[in-house]
């Protein structure tokens, strides 16, 4: 896949005014310090969501519209400490909602920093996750962000035990790395066959 058009659709607080045109979305999430809007933005070729050296800065569902196809969607981070305890509720119960009962939601690129042991946040959202899958199509893909922190081995390593963690196979796994890029092709290609309706073959008897 190739990202050549994104329009920008807004910040949405509510599911009924988010677009009901019927587009497939994509959805990301991670926590708050995770490196998502430099993720987003490395796959898109350009500065389309905001970074900012304070975490929390994403609090609405925005939407951006990539090459009059799919909705990427950008969620609010999750599990930043400094946020007031009435304001995480609020954004918790807000991504529970969009996950719930979005009816074109496809997958979720859940993102983790490959530095860092899953926390209960990322374990809680990976079971719930998993068990929105057990009843519907919904995708999932976990990323591994800033990996350029780390040397070779060092990858494999966290690779395997964030894995262990999560319960999950590492081939659901991608590594990413906004400085260098790696993994972008990757990413782009994930979303490329999440998009492509699969063919069934009936055996004909």
């Amino acid at each position: 896949m190739n990202i050549k058009d994104i329009d920008f659709c807004g910040s949405f607080a509510q599911l009924e005014k988010m677009p009901k045109d019927g587009l497939p979305e994509i959805a990301f999430i991670g926590r708050s310090n995770v490196g998502k809007s430099s993720l987003i933005n490395n796959m898109c070729n350009r500065k389309i969501a905001k970074t900012s050296s304070t975490p929390g800065k994403t609090q609405l569902i925005n939407f951006f519209k990539i090459n009059k196809k799919f909705y990427l969607v950008d969620l609010p981070g999750y599990g930043y400490a400094k946020v007031a305890p009435e304001v995480k509720r609020k954004w918790e119960t807000f991504i529970d909602i969009y996950l719930q009962r979005r009816e074109f939601l496809k997958a979720v690129f859940l993102l983790l920093d490959i530095r860092r042991e899953p926390n209960e946040h990322d374990r809680t959202l990976t079971s719930w996750i998993k068990s929105l899958s057990r009843t519907s199509d919904l995708r999932s893909v976990y990323v591994l962000t800033k990996a350029d922190k780390l040397g070779r081995s060092a990858i494999a390593k966290n690779k395997a035990e964030i894995a262990k963690s999560l319960f999950v196979s590492q081939h659901e796994m991608v590594v990413h790395s906004s400085v260098s890029g790696d993994g972008k092709k990757e990413l782009l290609k994930c979303i490329d066959d999440i998009l492509t309706p699969r063919t069934i073959v009936d055996d004909a008897e």
